[in-house]
């Protein structure tokens, strides 16, 4: 028997609150890692076109893609896990494009789980927007002399 329509409401429902949590907690720590006082001294005085400013860039958007690729990730496992999609890849690069919200087919997914894809791409768009944001907030820290 397949997924009910409440089964994909719970899995989108507890994925929701999971990735949402992860998300926070990173940026949290993302944050509190570039916010210590010695960190918030060093900032004032970086160039943001010098190699140091890049590398502050570089580190913030590299963290924030190992963030959203940790989700895009637990979400593939679930596609597995449920069987909503053929194979590990597939269920990788369905999870990837429903996150990014670029979309793929909904024949690539089983009827009984296509409201998680769904969901998937709601929360993507959430999450991507709450990330710009803090990438605009911490860019708005150096100094640009």
């Amino acid at each position: 028997m397949g997924a009910t329509m409440i089964d994909e409401f719970a899995v989108s429902t507890l994925m929701v609150v999971v990735c949402v949590t992860i998300h926070g907690l990173g940026l949290f720590g993302l944050s509190r890692a570039l916010r210590t006082e010695a960190a918030t001294e060093r900032l004032r005085d970086i160039n943001p076109l010098s190699l140091r400013g890049s590398m502050f860039t570089l580190s913030i958007v590299v963290s924030m893609v190992a963030l959203h690729g940790l989700e895009i990730w637990l979400y593939a496992l679930v596609y597995m896990f449920t069987h909503a999609v053929n194979g590990f890849e597939e269920a990788l690069y369905f999870s990837t494009i429903s996150y990014s919200t670029v979309g793929y087919s909904d024949t690539h997914i089983v009827r009984e789980w296509r409201l998680v894809g769904a969901f998937e791409s709601i929360l993507g768009v959430i999450l991507l927007g709450w990330s710009t944001a803090f990438f605009f907030r911490m860019l708005s820290r150096i100094d640009p002399h």
